[in-house]
């Protein structure tokens, strides 16, 4: 019980006794050979790599229709019980599957047979081996599932040609729009560079905008805002009262009635400096 459970785990959850039976069938009519009922089992007889050499160049000898690359694989294997040899074994399985039409990613691992760590994955690898030899028109029994055959379509140069000039509705669409600017829904043609600069009214060039002030009705004299006139720097000298020189604004004091000798204020003493 406690073994089962520890297989289980190892086994993993997608391990599927139905795909199992169907590939001892398959091998079976192949090479005459059992592989055993259970994981376990299908393990220890699987383990060494001959019998999936053996199906394989059953294969390899009953397709007419051979992937070339097939020509240079070399389907020998080693009875001897040494480890490492066993595990080339599965190894030059794994390489022949591949040439013969097994994707890379359909593939097991040596150690997912070998140690027994996923061999869901290794029925699942034999099962692409029988739709592979379904593709290859292997003559003899086969398994898995029918191959997907692939739709291709060939275009002819015109057709490639005029799809130069089409731009798929992902990008957006320029239908019934000329190089001037794009006509959507809304019946107005947007202007994109075309406002010549010698059309600039100058009447704006003396006026500022709105968020930086206005100047308007100003002159360079000042600014006109409300009714009365702002004189910035046109006070002449010449008009200068020389008499107020003499005198101090309230704020800084005051030398009214003041003479040099001092200062008279509401104490009615002379101040001596």
């Amino acid at each position: 019980m406690g073994m089962d459970r520890a297989l289980s785990s190892k086994m993993g959850a997608k391990y599927d006794p139905a795909a199992e039976a169907e590939v001892r069938n398959w091998i079976k009519q192949l090479i005459g050979e059992d592989i055993g009922d259970g994981a376990m089992n299908v393990e220890k007889n699987l383990r060494d790599g001959v019998i999936l050499i053996k199906v394989l160049k059953k294969l390899y000898e009953g397709t007419s229709n051979l992937p070339p690359a097939c020509n240079k694989m070399k389907l020998n294997y080693n009875t001897m019980s040494a480890p490492f040899k066993q595990m080339e074994n599965i190894e030059v399985f794994l390489k022949g599957a591949n040439a013969y039409g097994v994707p890379l990613n359909s593939l097991f691992q040596t150690v997912d047979l070998y140690e027994g760590r996923n061999m869901a994955m290794v029925v699942a690898t034999i099962l692409q081996l029988g739709t592979e030899a379904q593709r290859n028109s292997y003559n003899g029994p086969t398994c898995g599932s029918k191959p997907v055959e692939k739709h291709q379509v060939q275009f002819s140069y015109e057709q490639l040609k005029n799809s130069h000039g089409v731009i798929g509705l992902q990008s957006g669409t320029n239908k019934f729009a000329s190089q001037k600017g794009m006509r959507g829904g809304f019946g107005a043609v947007r202007h994109i560079s075309d406002i010549r600069a010698d059309d600039l009214s100058r009447d704006g060039q003396d006026n500022i905008g709105l968020q930086a002030g206005s100047n308007k009705f100003a002159s360079q004299k000042g600014m006109t805002g409300f009714g009365a006139v702002r004189h910035i720097a046109d006070i002449r000298a010449d008009d200068y009262n020389k008499e107020s020189s003499t005198d101090i604004s309230l704020q800084s004091g005051t030398n009214k009635f003041a003479s040099q000798k001092g200062m008279r204020g509401g104490f009615g003493a002379v101040r001596h400096i």
